[in-house]
C-alpha cells in the first residue's frame, strides 16, 4: 500500500521527469524513498554529501519526523497556493526547506549530539539564510514563507499551524538568562514580515502580528497587533490553520 511518503516521492519524480533540466539545475542526485530524497536535496543545497547523508539517516531512523515534515510541506502548499503542490514545495520553497533542516537539527539536538546539531544548523543556515537554534521547539504544520532572515532563539516555542513570513526575529531582550528568554507563539498565530518579538513573551493562539511590528509584551489570543511599537488593533483577521472540523479556517 502506498503511503504519504511514497506518494510525495512519486510526485517529485513525476515533476522532474516532466520538466527536463530541473534535476540537473538543482544538482539533485538519485533517490528511492523519502529519506533518500531529503538527503539528496540537502546534499544539493549545501554541496556537502556528509550533511545529506546525515539528513537521510535521521529521517530514516524516525518515521514520526518524516510524517511531521510531510504535514509541514502539505500545509505550506495549501496556504501558499503553491503551483505544483507538495512536490514543488519540497523542491523549490526555501522556507519549507529551512523547516526541514531545523526538524533534523532538533532531532539530533534532542539525541544529545549537540555539536553535530549546531554544525548542521550552521551549514544549512548559511545556505538558506536562516538562523534557527536547534533547541527551538516548533510544532507541526509550520509555514515559514520565503524563510530569508528568520531567526529563532534557543528557548523559542512555536505551536502547531503557525504561519511566519520572512525577516521575523524571535529573540531575547538580553536582560534574562533564564529558561524562558525567547517568545512562545500560540497555535495558529500569523506573524508578518519583518516583525520583531523579544523576550519570554507569549503570543496567544490565533493572534496576528503585523509586518514590521516590535512586540515586547504578551499578546492575548485572537488579537491583531500592529504598528512600529505594536498596539492592539482589535480582533485578529487572518488564520491559515484548519478548524476543529478539519476544514480550512475562513
Amino acid at each position: 500500500m502506498t503511503g504519504p511518503m511514497d506518494a510525495l516521492v512519486a510526485e517529485v519524480t513525476a515533476l522532474l521527469a516532466n520538466a527536463p533540466g530541473v534535476q540537473g539545475v538543482l544538482s539533485l542526485g538519485t533517490f528511492d524513498d523519502f529519506p533518500g530524497m531529503a538527503g539528496a536535496l540537502f546534499t544539493a543545497i549545501t554541496a556537502t554529501p556528509a550533511l545529506g547523508a546525515l539528513v537521510a539517516a535521521t529521517y530514516r531512523a524516525d518515521p514520526d519526523l518524516s510524517a511531521m515534515t510531510l504535514y509541514d510541506i502539505a500545509e505550506t502548499a495549501r496556504r501558499n497556493f503553491e503551483p505544483g503542490g507538495a512536490a514543488a514545495t519540497f523542491l523549490f520553497a526555501r522556507g519549507a526547506q529551512a523547516v526541514m533542516a531545523h526538524r533534523v537539527a532538533h532531532a539530533i539536538w534532542e539525541g544529545r549530539a549537540r555539536d553535530l546539531a549546531l554544525a548542521l544548523k550552521s551549514v544549512t543556515g548559511r545556505a538558506l539564510g536562516t538562523d534557527i537554534h536547534p533547541a527551538a521547539q516548533i510544532g507541526a504544520g509550520f509555514w515559514l514563507d520565503h524563510g530569508l532572515g528568520f531567526v529563532a532563539g534557543e528557548t523559542a516555542i512555536i505551536a502547531e499551524d503557525v504561519s511566519i513570513w520572512h525577516g521575523v526575529t524571535l529573540g531575547s531582550t538580553l536582560n534574562d538568562s533564564g529558561p524562558r528568554r525567547h517568545p512562545e507563539i500560540g497555535k495558529g498565530a500569523v506573524i508578518g514580515a519583518g516583525a520583531t518579538l523579544l523576550g519570554g513573551i507569549t503570543i496567544g493562539p490565533g493572534a496576528n502580528i503585523g509586518a514590521g511590528a516590535i512586540v515586547v509584551e504578551d499578546v492575548p489570543a485572537g488579537t491583531l497587533m500592529a504598528g512600529p511599537k505594536a498596539q492592539a488593533r482589535g480582533a485578529a483577521r487572518i488564520s491559515f490553520a484548519p478548524d476543529a472540523r478539519g476544514k480550512n479556517a475562513p
